[in-house]
């Protein structure tokens, strides 16, 4: 049924001004803003949109929702570190972060940072 449709995927953030320099200016994506319909587009290589939506009563996610795959996960971390941008640290049984913020075990490597409403990103090792 849906083989052939061009899915995509969105999430809210609670101030759209915000998202816009957020992922336009620092992380350098290529937007669309629909102002009369109070959405950005971000263009993600590979053709594949991703829509951001202001909500009022936005509650950030709790989860990663989107994930920026790197060569090397050590180098951006600094590159986004020199930008402003801070970095998730985890110190929980089998789950923690090393000095850099990064997760090098059991896995890809991985580091997790915020946009400004608080969704939950990461820079992971390509695997491809």
């Amino acid at each position: 049924m849906f083989r052939d449709t061009k899915a995509f995927s969105g999430f809210s953030v609670d101030n759209l001004e915000n998202a816009k320099e957020f992922y336009s200016d620092i992380l350098k994506l290529g937007i669309t803003e629909m102002s009369e319909m109070r959405i950005l587009q971000l263009h993600i290589w590979g053709g594949h949109d991703i829509v951001v939506y202001e909500k009022p009563n936005h509650e950030p996610a709790t989860f990663t929702i989107l994930n920026f795959p790197v060569q090397d996960v050590t180098k951006a971390v600094e590159e986004l570190k020199a930008l402003g941008i801070r970095f998730e640290s985890y110190d929980l049984p089998g789950f923690k972060t090393d000095p850099d913020n990064v997760f090098r075990g059991g896995g890809p490597e991985i580091a997790w940072f915020k946009d400004p409403a608080g969704n939950i990103l990461s820079v992971i090792a390509e695997t491809m």
